[in-house]
């Protein structure tokens, strides 16, 4: 029985993230989450030009080409897949 995942661990990782999210929130400055937006918005246009013009990328690739790191650029490239923002 010991296979699967463990709901009560995952809550608690929930409500651990949940609980972090909200003392990031309580001390970071509004204007530096607006500054950070913006950078992100760009980011993402970047990606969708790299792609559109250059066609699908890696996550490597895409890593070395902006300088992500590979984690980060696999999050962004997930997440615009998801959006349907990046062609196939």
């Amino acid at each position: 029985m010991g296979e699967g995942v463990d709901p009560t661990q995952m809550c608690q990782s929930l409500v651990d993230k949940v609980a972090q999210s909200n003392q990031l929130m309580a001390i970071t400055d509004p204007d530096l989450l607006v500054l950070f937006e913006d950078w992100f918005e760009e980011l993402e246009d970047e990606i969708i030009a790299l792609n559109n013009n250059s066609g699908p990328l890696s996550s490597e690739d895409l890593a070395k080409r902006i300088g992500l790191s590979s984690r980060g650029a696999t999050f962004l490239l997930s997440k615009l897949h998801r959006e349907k923002k990046l062609q196939s």
